[in-house]
């Protein structure tokens, strides 16, 4: 048999996925792959039960329902102080992750190079391999997860043609400062390159942290391609409903890439969700309030067992220092972890291209009863180890 494709050959399966089906072996509780255990909001539910009796079941148009980029449009032109064209500068996909993948596509040519910062959110590197691009590395060194900009800059040296910007990060949580978005502003107006933001996590910025949409910084919206998703802000990661924003030129070429990929995402879906983009402030406040207090919950766990950790400043993920364990292999102990304590995370090594393997990232998007059992659990976890 001829050989098979030499850009797949390592690809493994997703780390945080296989996580999440290890937990479900062993009845753990899942603090792995980044979904809620709590419905959407009933709104958005009863939307959705009411899209059964209209006539939406059949192909939306490929980039997105009108009246889903009409209400995108008005959302984000609202949060990013500009104003978006619905009919030129969105693509609605399925996820976040097509949204980056079309992107990519529409970007990188075979030989191109982009950067990425690590930490990094695992589809990034596939992402980059299969657009037949080359990855450079920036690291984020923990842990307050700050970046050298000499290092940054010799990325664009070395012909990084864009930078992918996870702001706030996953998996570390870390929110992007001014300063820092205008030394990234600055490198990339001078080696003329894209920065392709993922912005999933915009609504889940906690204070005193504030999140400054990159496109929105003096000269960067021509260069900037805004990838995000409705998953987490309404808690419908299974919906998988994404989108982009990028200027027209940019925009038809993602397109382009999109209509062949996928055709378009479920119409049934995108009619629902309107409802949850025509939301006012005070669902924002709300959603914020519940996961400050979430992710309380989960610190003051941690302090009380004496487990090291970082303390995000967006998302829902934590760091967790496990160098005490002895453990040379992140992954052997994050199987471990589960067979014997009960609880799942994701080993870090899984998102950094440093060999780095003392951490494991938890995810916080749960019940609170659902967190304090896990407290519970991880309250032996040195009886255990």
């Amino acid at each position: 048999m001829k050989q098979l494709s030499k850009k797949t050959a390592n690809f493994t399966d997703s780390v945080i996925r296989r996580m999440t089906r290890i937990s479900l072996q062993y009845d753990a509780v899942n603090l792995s792959q980044g979904f809620p255990d709590f419905d959407p909001p009933k709104e958005i539910l009863d939307a959705l039960k009411a899209t059964a009796d209209k006539d939406v079941h059949q192909y939306a148009i490929t980039w997105g329902a009108p009246n889903l980029r009409k209400a995108l449009a008005k959302k984000q032109s609202a949060l990013m102080g500009m104003d978006i064209d619905p009919e030129q500068e969105i693509v609605v996909t399925c996820g976040g992750t097509e949204a980056m993948m079309a992107t990519m596509m529409a970007i990188a040519d075979p030989g191109d190079k982009v950067a990425i910062f690590s930490p990094f959110y695992e589809n990034y590197g596939a992402d980059t391999i299969l657009s037949g691009a080359e990855p450079i590395y920036v690291p984020l060194d923990p842990p307050e997860y700050n970046f050298d900009p000499e290092r940054l800059e010799q990325a664009f040296k070395d012909g990084a043609k864009a930078l992918i910007l996870c702001n706030p990060s996953n998996p570390c949580g870390k929110v992007f400062k001014l300063e820092e978005l205008e030394l990234i502003a600055g490198l990339a107006e001078k080696y003329d390159a894209y920065v392709i933001t993922d912005e999933v996590y915009e609504h889940i910025v906690f204070k005193p942290n504030k999140h400054i949409y990159f496109a929105s910084l003096p000269g960067m919206r021509k260069r900037t391609i805004s990838t995000s998703s409705l998953s987490k802000t309404y808690s419908i990661t299974g919906w998988r409903l994404g989108y982009t924003i990028a200027p027209p030129e940019i925009t038809d070429r993602i397109r382009k890439v999109h209509d062949f990929l996928t055709v378009g995402a479920p119409a049934p879906l995108q009619e629902a969700i309107v409802t949850g983009l025509n939301f006012g402030q005070d669902y924002y406040d709300d959603f914020l309030k519940k996961y400050t207090r979430k992710r309380d919950i989960f610190l003051d766990g941690l302090d009380e067992i004496g487990l090291k950790h970082n303390v995000p400043e967006g998302a829902y993920y934590i760091m967790v220092d496990i160098g005490e364990f002895g453990f040379d292999n992140d992954l052997e102990f994050a199987e471990e972890l589960i067979k014997r304590v009960g609880v799942a995370g994701v080993p870090g090594s899984v998102f950094f291209n440093e060999p780095v393997n003392n951490y494991i990232r938890f995810n916080f998007s749960k019940k609170d009863e659902t967190l304090l059992e896990a407290i519970r659990r991880l309250k032996s976890i040195r009886e255990k180890f």
